[in-house]
């Protein structure tokens, strides 16, 4: 069913359930049909004491492509919009000088940026790996973001949860495994007596590093399908010892609304996205780099070995291929950012590869990319790309319902109309009893009472399957779909 003419019966579900209500003052009716109209498109998420209204974490993409410019768009139309601390020093000219305060301070500027930006949720990625892991996360303590997200390595050692608890900072670490997960709870656990506010899960459908094998990534029991619900099991007990709700947010392949919509329905409570959200207007790569998304064909995404020691996706080149054939391109490391580097044995500084590709000198860098990003077609601003997927999840949403909803639209309209004629009816019969009170034989009074009560009998019953049918259907719409119908969109055609 289109949206279109979803909107259709719902605002022919509306015409007649305000004409039932006025004829018959049904206070019941009028407050469900209040309560759908007034319900979300999705729920929100809820991250320690930070929610958002849109269910999506925009994905954390470092060395520069997720910045104050991206998040606070991302954060601007509801959801967690994310700001990537590896590599970020980059962005300074003292970088190769002074890479661990470059980065510090590039940090810094980014987080206040975004500020400035917005009053959404805003949220950093720190790679555990990362050698300045923690000086890092005292920056964003410091600048008192909203959520840290902690990938690349389990983050239980040394967090400093009092302070983050201070400053209303919540936690999420990233994990590719149950088993990690649980880690991580059991020794928050003993360590802090306290436990993180959400997981993230990233499938091996994701794009830049990966926390899976090469061997892993095509295989059954490591898709975000599989996993997915064995970390919302692993992670109930937490929930109910802590007396508190710790979500999932799943990621990895999420491209449109009706995947949000089956991610959420495995158990998740939000979804992160990433791949997506470089092919915006306000995404702070340059337009080179956005193009190459959209220019870039299936057979063009593959997977590289990266310094680091992990597999990782992106849209393969020549530079990559040089790489891999042991044409070594000059390069100067500033730090050792990442103490598993093995840039020399790689022949490049995945790092710098990047940058240059960030700032479009795709010859002398590569693109990091989903598994899907082949999918993508334009460049659009966050806030369409959002409405799109909004749109995705509500027709996904309605395809449950489709048929069930229109039949019962349908007799409702044709209930209301019988309705009505029987009314019609019924006040005749009231007239002409009422006027053989006055004017014929008692005799012939009794033969006009019993067809008015006849009427009347058949007002009532159809009164009655009238209003169950128009309950149902609104019942319907809370109970199953919990969506507002979204009105008038262009991009609807």
């Amino acid at each position: 069913m289109e949206l279109k003419h979803f909107d259709t019966l719902f605002q022919s579900l509306k015409t007649v359930s305000d004409d039932l209500v006025q004829s018959l003052s049904i206070q019941n009716l009028s407050k469900l049909v209040e309560e759908v109209q007034q319900s979300k498109v999705w729920k929100p998420l809820q991250i320690g004491n930070h929610i958002a209204k849109t269910p999506i974490v925009q994905g954390g993409m470092g060395v520069g492509i997720s910045l104050s410019s991206l998040a606070s768009a991302v954060a601007n139309n509801g959801g967690i919009g994310v700001i990537a601390a590896n590599g970020i020093g980059l962005l300074e000219k003292d970088y190769y000088k002074d890479g661990l305060n470059a980065g510090l301070n590039a940090f810094r500027k980014e987080i206040r940026k975004a500020r400035e930006l917005t009053k959404g949720i805003i949220g950093v990625n720190i790679m555990v790996a990362l050698k300045d892991f923690h000086e890092m996360l005292d920056v964003a303590i410091q600048e008192k973001v909203d959520i840290v997200f902690m990938g690349a390595g389990l983050p239980i050692k040394n967090i400093p949860v009092k302070r983050l608890r201070e400053n209303n900072i919540s936690i999420a670490p990233i994990v590719s495994s149950s088993r990690a997960a649980n880690l991580i709870f059991k020794m928050w656990t003993n360590l802090y007596n306290d436990v993180p506010d959400a997981v993230v899960f990233e499938g091996p459908k994701a794009g830049g590093h990966l926390g899976f094998t090469e061997e892993q990534l095509d295989k059954e029991e490591f898709q975000l399908e599989y996993i997915l619900p064995s970390i919302v099991e692993v992670l109930k007990p937490y929930e109910k010892k802590n007396n508190k709700s710790i979500p999932v947010i799943a990621g990895g392949g999420v491209f449109t609304g009706s995947d949000i919509k089956r991610i959420l329905d495995l158990g998740a409570s939000g979804v992160q996205m990433a791949t997506r959200f470089v092919a915006t207007d306000e995404c702070d790569a340059n337009i080179k780099f956005k193009e190459a998304y959209v220019n870039c064909k299936k057979e063009d995404i593959g997977l590289i070995k990266s310094p680091v020691g992990m597999p990782g996706r992106a849209i393969r080149n020549q530079f990559i291929i040089d790489s891999e054939n042991g044409k070594r391109p000059d390069f100067k490391c500033a730090w050792k950012c990442l103490a598993t580097c093995k840039a020399q044995d790689a022949n490049y500084c995945i790092s710098i590869a990047l940058n240059n590709a960030r700032l479009g000198h795709l010859n002398s860098g590569y693109v990091f990319c989903g598994e899907t990003t082949y999918r993508i077609k334009e460049i659009v601003s966050v806030a369409s790309l959002i409405e799109e997927l909004k749109v995705g999840y509500l027709l996904e949403a309605n395809k449950t319902i489709n048929g069930k909803f229109e039949n019962l639209v349908t007799k409702s309209n044709e209930l209301w109309g019988k309705y009505k004629d029987l009314v019609n009816v019924s006040r005749e019969k009231e007239e002409d009893y009422e006027c053989a009170l006055r004017k014929l034989p008692q005799a012939s009074h009794k033969a006009l009472r019993d067809q008015y009560q006849v009427a009347l009998s058949s007002v009532i019953k159809t009164q009655l399957q009238l209003v169950e049918t128009v309950s149902n259907t609104w019942n319907l719409l809370k109970n199953v779909t919990k969506v507002q119908p979204l009105m008038q969109k262009e991009f609807i055609k």
